[in-house]
This record gives C-alpha cells, sequence and structure tokens, in this order.
C-alpha cells in the first residue's frame, strides 16, 4: 500500500509542478506583456522619441515599433525559449534567444542568427540588454557588432507616457 501512495504522490508531483511555476522564458514574456503602451526616450540626437509596445497576434507577441526609424523588433515563446527577431535599419533580420536573470528584472538577448546577412562579420545587432526599473521604466542597451567586433553600444532609458 505504501508503494501505491508514493507512486501516486510522485506521479501528481510531476504533473503539477509545470503549472505551479511558469518557466523562466514564460515568465519573461509575461513581463514583457507588461511594457504594452506608449514610451518615452531620448534618441541619439539628444531629442525625445516615442517606442509603443502592444500584444499582437492573439497575446502570443510583443511587438516593439520604432516608429522614426521604422524598426520594429518582435517578442515570442518558441517552445521554453524567449527569442526576439529584430527587423533592422541596417537591412538584416537579427534573431536572439534570451537568459533571464533569477530575480526577472534582466533579460539579455543573444544572437542566434539572422536573415539578410551575407556573413556573421558584417554590421547587425548582437545583443539586447532589457532591464525592468519599475513599472513605468526601463531601459535596453543594444549591442552592434563588425567584423566579429563590438563595436557600438547604445542604451536608452524609456519612461511610461500612456
Amino acid at each position: 500500500m505504501k508503494v501505491r501512495t508514493i507512486v501516486a504522490v510522485a506521479v501528481l508531483l510531476a504533473v503539477s509542478l509545470p503549472v505551479l511555476g511558469a518557466s523562466p522564458a514564460a515568465a519573461g514574456f509575461d513581463s514583457l506583456k507588461t511594457l504594452a503602451g506608449t514610451w518615452e526616450f531620448k534618441g541619439p540626437d539628444g531629442k525625445l522619441a516615442q517606442v509603443t509596445l502592444r500584444l499582437v497576434s492573439g497575446g502570443s507577441a510583443v511587438m516593439e515599433e520604432l516608429p522614426h526609424d521604422s524598426m520594429v523588433t518582435m517578442y515570442h515563446l518558441n517552445n521554453d525559449k524567449l527569442v526576439m527577431t529584430h527587423y533592422c535599419s541596417a537591412m538584416n533580420q537579427p534573431r536572439m534567444q534570451a537568459d533571464i536573470s533569477s530575480d526577472g528584472k534582466t533579460i539579455t538577448f543573444n544572437f542566434l542568427d539572422a536573415t539578410n546577412l551575407a556573413s556573421p562579420k558584417d554590421g547587425h545587432m548582437h545583443q539586447m540588454v532589457l532591464t525592468f526599473k519599475d513599472k513605468d521604466h526601463f531601459s535596453e542597451q543594444w549591442g552592434f557588432s563588425k567584423d566579429g567586433k563590438d563595436i557600438e553600444h547604445m542604451t536608452f532609458e524609456y519612461a511610461r507616457k500612456m
């Protein structure tokens, strides 16, 4: 009788544990969803600019749109991974996969591959670190790579507008 009870408890735990706690990727994606809205930041020229994040495709993706540069970044889950594709003004589309900090406040997206990239030495976004500061502030640090070297880092500090 004890063996049956132990087996039953083990099966119950195996089925229940995935439901009890979201995977880091799912939790990271849920955090990204909270960014839906309009945000302001200072552009590279020092002028205020806006970025819009919104849920699309039935909530299965978050679209980040930079109207002033006509760039779009799409975030979504790919099974148990959080990934993004950045549709860049450099005319390529790097795909990156997330590493999520243990406290969930930092999501580091690292380069996987890209479309329209003739060679890995061609210029492309190679990394993006998103940091949640509070419900009305977050930052993104983008890393640009060329000839196998990180040549530029751009940090943007966002404040919720709406």
